[in-house]
């Protein structure tokens, strides 16, 4: 079913509207939400969280891109959850991969709400080469590890490292060019 059709059935409060829902978009929601929290059962609970979170946001809300939009509220879920469960035992790779980009955009919070760093975000990863976006999205998106990205494109975690740290230097160089407070 196409998203059109599925966002129909938000609106008209379809219950098959879940199911069509998971159907499509629930393994990419799973894979977010299980490389923040590493935990089936919990990465299962944050996607039921999605839907409930799609079904009251739906009306009055319109998603233009329903897999972005599902995939922002998952991360969103995961992310809490993971901060909460380590509110106490801080050091796992979520704390490293927060400090990376607290690195880029610290001290503001609501960032993506804001459409002048979408649109530099987006214009940023335009002009990346393929690998290096795919490489960058997996981290700070879907919270791949780097051993996990090192693996499935057969370069050394190195070259990952230093692919990651050279690119969040020009982000942040890109996000000063564009007149945004860091």
């Amino acid at each position: 079913m196409d998203d059109k059709k599925i966002i129909g059935l938000y609106f008209s409060r379809d219950e098959s509207a879940i199911s069509e829902t998971d159907k499509k978009y629930g393994k990419l929601c799973r894979y977010i939400a299980y490389h923040i929290l590493y935990n089936e059962q919990d990465s299962d609970e944050c996607v039921n969280d999605t839907y409930l979170r799609a079904w009251n946001n739906m009306p009055p809300k319109k998603p233009d891109v329903l897999s972005a939009f599902l995939g922002r509220i998952t991360r969103n879920i995961a992310i809490n959850r993971a901060l909460y469960d380590n509110a106490k035992k801080r050091g796992g790779e979520f704390s490293q991969i927060s400090d990376e980009a607290l690195e880029i955009v610290s001290g503001n919070d609501d960032y993506c709400e804001n459409m002048a760093i979408k649109e530099a975000i987006n214009s940023f990863l335009a002009k990346l080469p393929r690998k290096t976006r795919v490489i960058f999205m997996r981290r700070y998106w879907y919270m791949s590890s780097i051993k996990e990205i090192a693996e499935d494109y057969g370069i050394p975690e190195g070259t990952v490292k230093s692919i990651l740290s050279r690119t969040r230097q020009e982000f942040k160089n890109h996000l000063l060019k564009e007149g945004i407070a860091l």
